[in-house]
């Protein structure tokens, strides 16, 4: 395991910023930590990153104890923060070389060493440019590779595409997934989960300091799935379909609207195909039957309590029930 995190809390005065925050992240995962502005993401990255002292909890870093050992932890993460911070009259290729000497890296081999960065990130041939010359997107691309520096094995990024323009967050996104192909574990958090639903391979929604839901990105698909109701249209009246609808176990709300109903229905698609079986084995006629259109980021405002978007979106219930 990668990165381990148990019972992380944290609190600034009154206010709790971290609740009992538990979350792995193995080996060679693209991780995705989501939460809305406030929901701790900063908090638990600075933790990780050694930044911030947690009141209570455990980190641990390819097995290794962060709190314990927070010298011998730093040449295995690479961090980029969510702002990039001021460096006056310092030119890129000088840029490069002042924090390679942070990491014991000098002369000819700390130059090679950031020439293949910039490189790869994009930047080759703004070696001699000045830094706070820069685009928003190139300094971020400036920080990142600062952060593979010392080839750490772990690379922490929070909220590294706020600010920038579409196209430039997309650019930003094919280099993550690059690393990450040549075996980089990554933590990247944002509030916007649009930006990592494709990108990552693994992803965890955190709220007021605690984690509602995580894993993979095809199990929050099957969740999305299965959060989305089931709209059911008959050729004939519908209200025959209603006894067996409102016994059925896995049917938690049912409205309707003229020759469609709309179900609560929190079952697997075998199951959603022994529904429709019971209901035509009853001789009623179905002439439609699907799943409302849902996605990640209905799921996200759901959980999160953010009225925003979603899942239903102003059906009417006209059944009475």
């Amino acid at each position: 395991m990668m990165l381990k995190i148990h019972g992380l809390k944290k609190n600034y005065g009154n206010y709790r910023a971290l609740a009992g925050l538990d979350l792995e992240i193995a080996e060679g995962t693209l991780y995705g930590l989501i939460g809305p502005n406030g929901a701790g993401k900063t908090t638990t990255i600075r933790i990780i990153t050694g930044l911030l002292a947690p009141d209570d909890g455990t980190v641990h870093i390819a097995g290794i104890d962060a709190r314990k050992r927070s010298r011998q932890i730093r040449s295995y993460i690479g961090y980029v923060p969510d702002y990039f911070g001021i460096y006056d009259n310092l030119k890129v290729w000088e840029y490069m070389e002042f924090f390679a000497a942070c990491y014991g890296l000098e002369g000819l081999s700390a130059r090679k060493r950031g020439l293949t960065l910039l490189e790869q990130v994009g930047l080759d041939g703004r070696e001699d440019s000045y830094v706070d010359s820069l685009s928003r997107g190139m300094q971020q691309r400036l920080c990142l590779a600062r952060a593979l520096l010392h080839d750490p094995p772990l690379l922490v990024m929070d909220e590294p595409t706020a600010g920038l323009d579409p196209h430039t967050r997309l650019e930003f996104r094919e280099i993550v997934r690059e690393l990450n192909e040549q075996g980089k574990t990554i933590l990247i958090s944002s509030h916007l989960l649009s930006d990592l639903s494709e990108l990552c391979t693994d992803i965890g929604i955190i709220d007021e300091g605690r984690m509602l839901l995580h894993g993979s990105v095809e199990e929050l698909v099957n969740q999305v799935r299965t959060a989305r109701p089931l709209v059911i249209t008959f050729c004939d009246d519908p209200a025959a379909a209603l006894p067996l609808l409102k016994d059925h176990p896995l049917v938690r709300t049912i409205s309707m609207r003229e020759r469609e109903i709309m179900v609560g229905f929190t079952g697997s698609a075998r199951q959603e195909s022994e529904l429709l079986a019971a209901l035509t084995a009853q001789g009623i006629a179905v002439r439609g039957f699907m799943r409302e259109p849902g996605s990640l980021e209905a799921v996200f405002m759901q959980l999160t309590k953010h009225d925003e978007e979603k899942v239903v979106l102003a059906y009417e219930d006209e059944s009475g029930l």
